[in-house]
């Protein structure tokens, strides 16, 4: 692919305003998801023990990451280089990021296994949808966060601090920092205060 491909790609991946844009037909977009695709099979193939091999191979696939970053694998994307993870990030099992837009997660970052973040969304109207056309707005989430089981996140949502995001929940909306939030679509279920240090006990093993 060409570097004027490829710049051109970027600009409309880096676009956060969710202008459409034809995601299906295109055959230079199409090269460039193909070509990340490839990278992803390449790195879901590494045994987990190797993890310098996966830690190369996950630089050629991100943007840019923090220390101590670690994608469980099977990992997919659609472009890589528009995910963004700050420090001590971590994610399980199938975690999937659609990521024509920019992905952004903080520092403390956990994702449990089979979540989804997708910036990609498809017009309402039938006859542009069909056309191939997408739309992609920008996901941010900030520091502290864990995504419970099968979370899924859409397009051009921001989640803030210090946030729980329960099992299964579907998050529409933006999500404010400090609180537990569940449910489809997700809501706000409580703060989370001092209380919560003292929840569980410290397991200490015996003799």
């Amino acid at each position: 692919m060409s570097d004027e491909s490829r710049a051109r790609i970027a600009a409309f991946t880096a676009s956060t305003d969710g202008r459409l844009y034809d995601a299906n037909f295109d055959p230079e977009v199409t090269c460039a998801v193909c070509e990340c695709a490839d990278l992803c099979w390449e790195y879901n193939q590494i045994r987990p023990s190797d993890e310098a091999a996966r830690a190369k191979l996950i630089d050629r696939i991100i943007g840019s990451h923090g220390e101590h970053c670690t994608f469980v694998q099977p990992f997919w994307c659609d472009y890589g280089k528009n995910i963004h993870v700050g420090e001590n990030f971590y994610c399980n099992h199938g975690m999937v990021v659609l990521d024509a837009a920019p992905v952004t997660f903080g520092h403390d970052v956990y994702i449990a296994p089979n979540c989804t973040f997708s910036t990609a969304g498809h017009p309402v109207d039938t006859e542009r949808r069909n056309q191939g056309l997408e739309y992609a707005l920008p996901i941010t989430v900030g520091d502290n966060v864990w995504f419970g089981m099968g979370v899924q996140v859409c397009p051009g949502v921001t989640i803030g601090s210090n946030v729980v995001i329960g099992a299964g929940s579907v998050v529409t909306r933006d999500i404010p920092s400090g609180v537990v939030a569940v449910g489809n679509p997700c809501r706000v279920l409580r703060e989370i205060g001092p209380e919560d240090a003292a929840r569980y006990e410290l397991f200490e093993p015996q003799g």
